[in-house]
């Protein structure tokens, strides 16, 4: 019973490494996103990690699985790994947001961070497997 607990808890993404947070994406293979609706067939897209640093008032940030080098935000309001803000700045471009209020990314008004359509952990785990789970994101 334990074990189906832990196991729900981590599939949800309730259970999550401290001070961390990651976004799942999908993408629109062989068609176009119509609002939160995929016209193609739905894949498993990058993943964002977030790492909150509190003492530090910082929140880095990384492509998982990329060779890219990972980024970083100054000057950040951070209650936890599921809560923060952050001003604008160089790296912006390169995230998804500057916001994390409850583990979900806020848009930032009047500034261009990357483009995304979320889907849960065990959603996006599915796609990639090549397992169905169906045609919308949850934006």
């Amino acid at each position: 019973m334990v074990g189906l607990l832990l196991g729900l808890a981590w599939a949800s993404d309730c259970l999550t490494l401290d001070g961390e947070r990651t976004v799942f994406t999908a993408e629109c293979r062989d068609g176009v996103w119509q609002g939160s609706r995929c016209h193609g067939e739905l894949a498993a897209g990058e993943r964002l990690r977030y790492r909150a640093l509190k003492a530090h008032r910082e929140v880095v940030f990384w492509r998982v699985g990329a060779a890219e080098p990972s980024a970083k935000f100054e000057a950040c309001s951070v209650e936890d790994g599921r809560n923060w803000n952050c001003p604008p700045s160089t790296e912006s471009a390169r995230s998804f947001t500057q916001e994390m209020r409850r583990g979900v990314p806020v848009p930032t008004p009047g500034v261009h961070n990357l483009a995304y359509h979320a889907v849960s952990k065990w959603r996006w785990w599915l796609l990639q497997l090549g397992l169905p789970a169906g045609s919308r994101a949850n934006d």
